[in-house]
């Protein structure tokens, strides 16, 4: 067989090319220009591009099957530049070189990032694997020379008129230096395509929306912009070894509850077919299952997953998020922000490696991560910072004298303002613009901690809970706290927490039979051990190690907003 003739490959089936009228073209003009004419740029663009492809070969030999051995055969970029990169002078090919199957040339493979021509009988293309680049060279006096010329001639011909950038191609030849010094592979046969792109990739992509809304075009066109979905997969491996390394299991727990189960926040709910008439929830945290398994005798566990909170969306929040929990028995607060200090102190040696190495774009930490932290007390700091002191928080009048704080330091009220949504407000007002570097606020109080071991502080004697939250920049990025293991006293916090979330719902009060987590209540029955309980949010973490300052640059597929955007594109 021609050694210039790309080899028949067993197609896929192919129906057609033919496109809704309706369709939003995502590519080309429409990404640049939202007008008709745009998107009829762009739907021009799609038909003249399959019809080009047609006039060469049949569609469905434009995306053909790997070849038996194509595996073994490929040499990654990345390999292919280690291994050769400092062995070539400037001229010199390598005719001897083998894959690692003992085949003879090598193949590399990967899309298309330039093509340029220097006459019509030689071609050079960069080509990228997700790994690394390497310049093809492909020049019809350089072919293997069996076969007819005119069967190589028409090859090359046919080739050189239908391949452009964005494409998928894979490339037979040997490792070579070309005069100017650049490693390449010389092509010894017609580079085989593996996969056309429809669509012609614009040179350049930055208006924000668009980008959210188009990020697999965002991603070729701004390769940085992948740069976050390394930065969480180092940030996971990194946890993943810091927990193991202290004897903690990994577990998975369910996403779909009876209860939403956690923290203070609106569910999301639906229905399961095998369930009717059964409310289940999204759950807004891994919390209550976790600490089912340390009575169960587990007594270091921990979770990576995701969570979902039927709330709004903004710089830092989504409605469907990643989180980090771990529990510990007989972990103390002080043991709980140890191990934090320590774990975000691992994590910022990780990323000054990989920022002389694989990394090499990512921005500088802003602020030091290593090192003990500062730490301020919730209800002390608050008054000193407001000049006048906070109300018995559990006075039947303690709502009125709140409202009345907001209104003297003419602070906005926030929307249904009860009891925890006040403190919290004031919170952010007062304490979180103190914490620009990594800094403690402890001892908040017992309404804002509905899970937790709740003491009277003997300062304030107001009754706090321990509990620690860590800001940085003026932003949570984890919580702790020594969980309640008290069924009776948990009850009690239950049915409060279901208050607020009633009252924060619906305005007003409603009837919280059959809503208290009986299970959960009966697991403790058996008995929780004194256990510390610590969680994170994985995005934020991830914007604070990538220097971005919104959640949606750190999602693969952007917010809720652009998620859903994206679903309803192709209707």
């Amino acid at each position: 067989m021609s050694a210039c003739v790309i080899r028949r490959l067993r197609p896929y089936l192919f129906h057609g090319f033919e496109r809704s009228q309706g369709r939003a073209f995502s590519c080309g003009a429409w990404l640049r220009d939202d007008s008709d004419s745009g998107r009829r740029s762009a739907s021009h663009d799609y038909v003249k591009r399959v019809s080009q492809l047609q006039s060469f070969k049949k569609l469905e030999e434009c995306y053909p099957r790997l070849p038996f051995g194509f595996p073994e055969s490929r040499v990654p970029i990345s390999d292919f530049r280690s291994r050769y990169d400092g062995m070539l002078e400037a001229g010199q090919t390598v005719r001897n070189s083998v894959d690692s199957a003992g085949n003879g040339p090598l193949i590399v493979a990967g899309r298309i990032r330039s093509v340029r021509t220097a006459g019509n009988k030689l071609v050079f293309l960069d080509i990228y694997d997700g790994s690394a680049s390497v310049q093809v060279v492909v020049g019809i006096g350089l072919l293997d020379e069996a076969g007819t010329q005119e069967d190589c001639s028409k090859t090359f011909k046919d080739f050189t008129r239908t391949v452009r950038k964005g494409d998928w191609y894979a490339s037979t030849g040997w490792p070579h230096r070309t005069r100017r010094g650049e490693l390449s592979l010389l092509a010894t046969q017609v580079p085989q395509l593996l996969s056309p792109s429809l669509h012609q990739l614009p040179e350049s992509l930055e208006d924000a929306e668009t980008r959210a809304r188009n990020r697999h075009v965002d991603m070729l066109v701004n390769p940085v912009s992948t740069l976050p979905l390394h930065v969480r997969h180092h940030i996971e491996q990194c946890m993943n070894a810091f927990f193991d390394d202290r004897g903690f299991i990994k577990v998975s727990t369910p996403l779909l509850t009876a209860g939403a189960g956690g923290a203070v926040a609106r569910p999301f709910e639906t229905e399961a077919t095998e369930l009717e008439g059964q409310k289940l929830n999204l759950r807004i945290a891994p919390e209550l299952w976790l600490k089912r398994l340390v009575v169960g005798g587990m007594d270091k566990v921990y979770e990576l997953g995701p969570a979902f909170r039927n709330e709004g969306v903004d710089a830092t929040h989504n409605p469907e998020f990643s989180i980090c929990e771990f529990y510990e028995a007989f972990a103390t607060l002080d043991e709980l922000m140890l191990k934090t200090e320590q774990l975000l102190g691992a994590l910022q040696e990780r990323f000054t490696t990989l920022r002389s190495g694989a990394l090499q774009n990512l921005p500088a930490l802003a602020v030091n991560l290593i090192g003990s932290y500062q730490r301020h007390e919730f209800i002390p700091t608050l008054e000193q910072q407001m000049g006048r002191p906070l109300p018995d928080l559990l006075s039947p009048s303690a709502h009125k004298d709140l409202l009345a704080i907001f209104a003297f330091k003419g602070i906005i009220t926030p929307e249904n303002a009860t009891i925890p949504r006040l403190l919290d407000a004031l919170a952010s007002h007062y304490l979180e613009p103190l914490c620009h570097n990594p800094t403690f606020i402890t001892h908040h109080p017992a309404a804002l901690s509905p899970l937790s071991k709740q003491v009277v502080c003997p300062t304030t004697g107001q009754t706090v809970a321990a509990r620690a939250e860590l800001f940085i920049k003026g932003r949570e990025y984890a919580n702790m706290y020594e969980e309640e293991n008290s069924p009776f006293a948990q009850r009690r916090k239950f049915e409060d927490q279901l208050k607020y979330r009633a009252e924060d719902r619906e305005g007003g009060e409603r009837d919280l039979k059959g809503e208290v987590d009986e299970s959960y209540l009966e697991a403790l029955e058996w008995g929780l051990p004194p256990t510390g309980g610590w969680g994170c949010g994985m995005d934020r973490l991830v914007m604070l190690f990538s220097g971005r300052e919104r959640i949606g640059e750190v999602l693969a597929f952007g917010t809720l907003r652009n998620v859903v955007g994206l679903g309803r594109k192709g209707r």
